[in-house]
Order: C-alpha cells, then sequence, then structure tokens
C-alpha cells in the first residue's frame, strides 16, 4: 500500500505573546514570555504527520528571506521532503501574530506573504516530482484556484484528499463534488452549512449537507467533546481524552496531520480519529503550534 502523503499549504513564521487576557479595542496590555515558532496551518499538519510516521512531501511558498530559509532548514530536520517547497525572490515569508489568553485560548492575525503565490503549476511539478501517492490534504491559506485544481486532481486520477477548511471562507460548489473527506470545526461547519453545531444532532445535519454537496466523508471536530465522525460505516461522536489545556494553538492541524497518517496506514475511520483525537489532546497541553505535535510513540502511549 502506498502510504507517502502531500501535504499542500501555508507555512509562516509565528510570533507568540502570552497575556493574561485579550485587549480590547484601543487598550495597551503588559503581556508575558514571547517566543516565535514555525507555523502555517500546511506546515503544522506537515510536520504532525510525519512526527506521526508519515512519509511526507510538503508543497508550499516561501520568501527568499531568513524567515524562509530556517522554515525550510526546519522542515529537513522534521524529516519533510521540502524539494518541492518554492521560495518567490519579490515576495516575504508569510507571518502570524499570535496571543494566547490565561485560559489557552489564541487570537491569530495573518500577513500571507508569499502564500499567497502558491500556484497550479507549482502542484502540477510537485505531483510529477514526488510519484506515485493516493494521499493529499490541503486546508484554506492558499488560492482558491490550487483548492479547486487539487478537488479536481483528486476526483479524475482517484486519490484520496483531505480538505480542512480553515480559516473559514465560504467555497464553490465545485470543491465538494466528489471530495474524498472534509473535517471542519464548528464554527466553519457553520459558516459552510448554516447549521449551527451544539450536539450530535446538529453535527449529523451538517454532515448530511455536505453529503447533499457530494463529499463522501465528513468529520467535525468538536474542540475538547471530540469529534464527530460521518461515513457509509459509522455516524456519531467520537470523544476526546480529558487534559487541561495551555495552548489550543494548532490542536486542529495536529489533528488532521496525524488523522492523515492514521488513514493511510489503513486504520478504519473510528481508529483513526481516536488516534488523532489523542494527538490533538497531547498538543494543547503544550505551548506553541509545531512544538507541540507529538510524536509516534507519544500518541501510541
Amino acid at each position: 500500500m502506498n502510504n507517502k502523503i502531500i501535504v499542500v499549504g501555508s507555512s509562516n513564521t509565528d510570533m507568540v505573546l502570552k497575556t493574561e487576557r485579550f485587549p480590547k479595542p484601543g487598550e495597551t496590555l503588559l503581556g508575558g514570555d514571547f517566543y516565535i515558532f514555525q507555523g502555517g496551518k500546511g506546515a503544522n499538519q506537515a510536520v504532525a504527520a510525519a512526527r506521526a510516521g508519515g512519509d511526507v512531501t510538503f508543497v508550499c511558498k516561501l520568501g527568499n528571506d531568513t524567515f524562509g530559509n530556517d522554515a525550510i532548514d526546519h522542515y529537513r530536520k522534521e524529516n519533510i521532503d521540502v524539494l518541492s517547497i518554492a521560495q518567490d525572490a519579490k515576495a516575504s515569508t508569510g507571518v502570524a501574530v499570535i496571543t494566547v489568553n490565561g485560559e489557552g485560548e489564541n487570537s491569530i492575525i495573518v500577513a500571507s506573504g508569499a502564500n499567497a503565490l502558491l500556484s497550479v503549476e507549482d502542484v502540477e511539478k510537485a505531483i510529477k516530482n514526488t510519484g506515485e501517492t493516493n494521499w493529499f490534504i490541503t486546508q484554506l491559506e492558499t488560492p482558491v484556484e490550487v483548492i479547486i485544481y487539487l478537488v479536481k486532481y483528486a476526483k479524475e486520477n482517484n486519490k484520496n484528499l483531505v480538505l480542512n477548511p480553515a480559516p473559514a471562507t465560504s467555497l464553490p460548489d465545485e470543491v465538494y463534488d466528489g471530495l474524498f473527506l472534509i473535517t471542519p470545526n464548528e464554527t466553519e461547519t457553520e459558516l459552510l452549512t448554516g447549521i449551527k453545531v451544539i450536539d450530535e444532532l446538529t453535527a449529523k445535519q451538517a454532515s448530511e449537507i455536505f453529503k447533499a454537496k457530494g463529499v463522501q466523508n465528513t468529520i467535525i471536530t468538536l474542540g475538547s467533546k471530540g469529534a464527530y465522525l460521518a461515513t457509509e460505516t459509522f455516524n456519531g461522536i467520537i470523544e476526546s481524552r480529558r487534559v487541561k489545556a495551555i495552548d489550543t494553538t494548532a490542536a486542529g492541524d495536529v489533528f488532521n496531520g496525524t488523522l492523515i497518517v492514521a488513514l493511510s496506514e489503513g486504520k478504519n475511520w473510528k481508529e483513526a480519529v481516536e488516534f488523532a483525537c489523542k494527538a490533538a489532546a497531547i498538543s494543547v497541553t503544550r505551548m506553541g503550534a509545531q512544538t507541540s505535535a507529538p510524536t509516534r510513540n507519544e500518541i501510541d502511549q
């Protein structure tokens, strides 16, 4: 079985500031600790997948700057194939400014930079250079034409594409038709379906809307409550382990990155979601985005 994974997405440098509470408009607060991490939803998922044992190729676009060069070195150290990462001399590497409050919740502002320049041609080249693979995952921090291309490519070539529709934005209907798996959280689900997810019944209603649009499988992530899984063989909530959250940054990315590893290894849907829920639970007990992603041994134990 071919379990090589191609992650198409964003790469940012995250600048994180801890504070007891979020500032009000016009207010200046004295914050606490400051950190610089590698981030971006695509990169977070690539690192999470690699640490969970996945054979990962990452496709993104960086600036030809210090942040971009540092990012490539970092991904190499994480055992990620970086040959399909492009650098643009005229654009800056994406950055994210993240504020984390005393309860571990976060507020994020992103400057996309070179991420906005990732093209269909970049992805076509990466697929050609990577060789045969059945597993793709992408998010919404890259141009929509790239997403549409991936959906079409996966459908025409019988590949498994996972779409994590974050950050939340409306999508054309052609994105849903034939999509293997969509993995929104509660907020994204409400935006995309109009259904406010408050319990298992409303999660089921939302998943049925995705199915009517052509999506084969749906997983709605529910934070500390776990995830709602809707497939041909299982419909219901799979609970997550209870932990004390320190920083929820990238918990969804860890879930998605480890989920696709489990699926690529042949785990069934319920096993794969349980595996991803364990990884996400571990991640919220740590600071940072990629730094919070657990290793395979930690997840298995």
